[in-house]
């Protein structure tokens, strides 16, 4: 049974939603990834956020960009946590996106990484699950560890080969 869902309304998402479902299968928790367009195929979508709670979802993850309906939406339907990922668009850089996910009304919150930020979705969605789980908290700590020593090892580098060699 999945924990966390994934959506998007487009393909051209697939590489920043990517990233949050590398993230999620590298701390090894389940998930259920979909293309679901809320505008153009709007039963689907409903019948998707209505159910996702019966399919074991603790968190959705929604990626959108432009107009960016899908994560408020989701946060409309799901009763658990929403984090919205805006997309980078070529019209507005996915300031469109950003804005719209942020200003839900009162009583439908989403949670808002970066535009185009995929990794961090997944990692905010670890963390929400962690809170009841001492096993995922303890990999959450270790894959911390793993960043804090990949950026170690670039300074080691940059200190030993100096910023030209680098």
């Amino acid at each position: 049974m999945a924990q966390v869902g994934i959506v998007m309304g487009s393909d051209s998402d697939m590489p920043v939603m990517a990233k949050a479902a590398d993230v999620l299968n590298e701390l090894g928790i389940s998930f259920e990834m979909r293309i679901i367009s809320a505008h153009r195929e709007p039963d689907v979508f409903f019948e998707y956020a209505k159910t996702a709670e019966e399919k074991g979802f603790k968190v959705i993850i929604a990626g959108a960009g432009m107009a960016a309906h899908l994560p408020g939406m989701c946060a409309a339907i799901f009763p658990m946590p929403v984090i919205g990922i805006p997309m980078h668009t070529t019209s507005l850089g996915g300031r469109d996106s950003l804005y719209s996910i942020v200003q839900m009304p009162q009583g439908i919150p989403v949670a808002t990484v970066a535009i185009n930020g995929g990794a961090n979705a997944g990692i905010l969605a670890a963390k929400i699950l962690a809170t009841s789980d001492g096993e995922l908290l303890k990999r959450l700590k270790d894959y911390s560890l793993k960043m804090k020593e990949s950026v170690q090892k670039k300074d080691d580098r940059l200190q030993s080969e100096g910023y030209k060699n680098y």
